[in-house]
């Protein structure tokens, strides 16, 4: 167990807490409207957190969860998406989006296999907010190429979960630790980053 925790969890905690988020994306006028959506969730690190986490839930989870969470995350960010540009305020955004990324973390760090269904209402739920500040700072790029661009990145984030999710496994059960032990390690280090957001 000090073995996984020194070669694997410290070093995720530590680039955690040193990561600043700088800019939330680039300028659209510069760099084109996808670029501009694209960057805004890996830029934002509390986006970034709680889209990671989705993925690492929906591994934890397995069976159908592996598609349909990260798919109803998705989903429910275009409508959040679409939910700004038309000017319909949705209250506590960025209050919502930190606190995604510490419930997310709790339940790894629970390491309970809740039921698809219920894991992808409370992702869908947090994928409004999600959406809906990608579309308050959508500027002057062209929303279709913006919503692809965040859409993709957010595909990526969830890729990576579920990927880190796999290695995690793999490690732990090569290092003969309990197979709950990755998630929580990885849920207390995103638990962790999203207090430090909320109180930075």
């Amino acid at each position: 167990m000090k073995h996984f925790l020194s070669v694997f969890v410290l070093p995720v905690v530590c680039l955690i807490l040193i990561s600043t988020s700088a800019h939330a994306h680039l300028p659209s006028g510069e760099y084109g409207s996808f670029a501009s959506g694209f960057t805004h969730p890996l830029f934002g690190f509390d986006h970034l957190l709680a889209m990671f986490a989705v993925g690492l839930c929906a591994y934890m989870i397995g069976q159908r969860a592996l598609w349909s969470v990260p798919v109803i995350f998705v989903s429910m960010m275009i409508v959040g998406f679409g939910l700004a540009l038309v000017q319909m305020p949705l209250p506590f955004v960025e209050p919502m989006i930190l606190a995604s990324t510490i419930v997310l973390g709790i339940v790894l760090v629970v390491a309970v296999r809740i039921d698809a269904r219920l894991c992808a209402a409370l992702v869908g739920l947090f994928a409004l907010f999600h959406g809906h500040a990608h579309g308050g700072e959508i500027g002057e790029a062209g929303a279709m190429q913006y919503t692809l661009g965040f859409v993709f990145a957010t595909a990526l984030l969830h890729g990576a979960g579920i990927g880190i999710g796999l290695l995690a496994s793999r490690m732990g059960a090569s290092l003969g630790i309990s197979k709950n032990s990755p998630y929580r390690a990885l849920g207390a280090a995103t638990v962790v980053a999203g207090v430090v957001l909320s109180v930075s």
